[in-house]
């Protein structure tokens, strides 16, 4: 038997759902909504994106407010220095991130992906900029299936520039955080930026155009790892966006004002608003979706059909499985958010943030690493005396100058054989070479402990004492 040609095949495999391994994306022209939900998107946007590109132009102290120096290796934040040994303090802020995602996800579902999500806001931004431009989704969705036309290359034009402006804005205020302001402008006159100032603005921006004006709900759908394991954070009593089934089937269109159970139909009016203002194009109605990023845009939609077919609000809304389940109240639901699994969550939350913030203030602005030089090891100089060399660094984490006084402890007679005074700079290390000598009758051969104590000359209750050792040659 001959067998069947390559291209019948082709063609049954791309008619077949089942043997297709990408979905084609359908282009969504998403229908913009008014409402409080809507509002709470925005007054979040607002918010994110001036702490955001506001931040790295703060001044503090001379010196920009909020700058992680990498080249440096500090990072300044408002009146604190951090250095490389201050990682804990970065690992206890990632916790306290994580057990935040746990918490809200087990309160309320994606609250972080539907408000606060980078995504979520460069989306909303450049939305509403494809809005303005090219207009509402309706005149959007005719421009896209126009021919070409001078009318339709001037506006795709415009919006592509104000994105790409918006991008490359947006990559240069990251870059702000890590290499210093004042330099990044001085590097704009002078069309002079370095390599990795060059490549990280054109990174950072590029993928803010891609995710954010291309590829869209793709990025939320397929590529965002919290929309695939997100179903093991929920719960029966977790508020998810819910429809109402019960109260809305069997759906259908009727004329404004009529009673739905006299025409046998339920309150949903089949009119699919809750469709097209959805980011990610899904039907709320059938049910929870993973690609759902719970921005509760079609509750406002459906709230504002409601009001104009004179039903009740909340065909669409934040319940619960159990809620809808047992037809729970506002006050059932509320009391079954502290339950067992939020409790938990909430109050390790709460420690690590005190931990955190206790952390903080305890922190002492004064360090110092002692490293013995084991070129050298201990030897005899005149005098009778044993010596052994040390490396001090001496960490000033004030943004003021300090002097200190070095002082050693821990052996008879032992005494430092260089200068006891240190100056430094501020937010600044200072390494020094220091000889400690020992008279040769005392002491043990071998290691004996030692104690290295720095002093502020300004402040005697800021000291700092270090442990090291000793060595007597046997």
């Amino acid at each position: 038997m001959n067998s069947p040609s390559p291209e019948p095949r082709k063609a049954q495999q791309a008619d077949s759902s089942q043997d297709t391994l990408y979905a084609a994306r359908k282009k969504l022209f998403v229908r913009s909504v008014t409402g409080i939900f809507a509002n709470w998107r925005w007054a979040l946007v607002w918010i994110t994106q001036i702490i955001f590109y506001g931040l790295p132009w703060l001044s503090w102290n001379d010196r920009q407010a909020v700058l992680l120096h990498l080249t440096e290796r500090k990072f300044y934040i408002f009146g604190w220095v951090f250095w490389p040994q201050d990682v804990f303090f970065l690992a206890i802020l990632l916790i306290i991130s994580a057990y935040a995602l746990f918490f809200f996800t087990a309160i309320a579902g994606r609250l972080w992906c539907g408000y606060a999500c980078p995504q979520t806001v460069y989306t909303e931004i450049f939305m509403w900029i494809e809005q303005k431009i090219e207009g509402d989704h309706v005149r959007r969705q005719k421009l896209d299936q126009a021919p070409m036309s001078a009318g339709k290359a001037l506006r795709r034009g415009a919006k592509y520039l104000v994105w790409i402006l918006v991008s490359l804005w947006t990559g240069f205020t990251f870059v702000g955080y890590f290499s210093p302001l004042s330099e990044l402008l001085a590097s704009v006159t002078s069309f002079n930026f370095g390599p990795w100032e060059t490549f990280w603005i054109l990174f950072y921006g590029g993928f803010t155009y891609l995710f954010a004006g291309v590829m869209r709900e793709q990025v939320c759908k397929y590529m965002c790892p919290y929309a695939r394991f997100q179903a093991v954070m929920f719960d029966p009593d977790t508020l998810v966006i819910t429809y109402d089934e019960a109260r809305g089937e069997p759906r259908g269109t009727r004329k404004k004002g009529i009673d739905p159970r006299t025409v046998a139909k339920g309150d949903c009016i089949d009119c699919g608003i809750c469709v097209q203002v959805c980011p990610t194009g899904i039907d709320i109605r059938d049910g929870l979706q993973y690609e759902c990023i719970g921005c509760a845009a079609c509750i406002d939609a459906c709230d504002q059909v409601m009001d104009k077919m004179n039903y009740p609000r909340g065909l669409i809304r934040y319940s619960t499985e159990n809620a809808m389940k047992n037809r729970w109240g506002r006050k059932e639901i509320i009391a079954h958010v502290l339950r067992p699994r939020t409790l938990i969550y909430g109050g390790i939350l709460i420690l690590i943030c005190l931990a955190f913030v206790w952390g903080l203030a305890a922190r002492e602005p004064l360090r110092m690493d002692v490293l013995r030089d084991r070129s050298s090891l201990g030897r005899e100089v005149e005098g009778g005396m044993i010596e052994n060399v040390y490396q001090l660094q001496v960490m000033n984490m004030t943004e003021a100058a300090r002097s200190f006084r070095l002082e050693v402890s821990g052996l008879p007679g032992i005494r430092l054989g260089g200068s006891e005074q240190i100056q430094v700079a501020p937010a600044a290390a200072q390494s020094v070479t220091m000889q400690v000598l020992v008279p040769y009758d005392q002491g043990q051969p071998g290691a004996n402990t030692i104690h290295f104590q720095v002093t502020a000359e300004d402040d005697p209750s800021l000291t700092l004492k270090e442990q090291t050792t000793f060595l007597i040659p046997r």
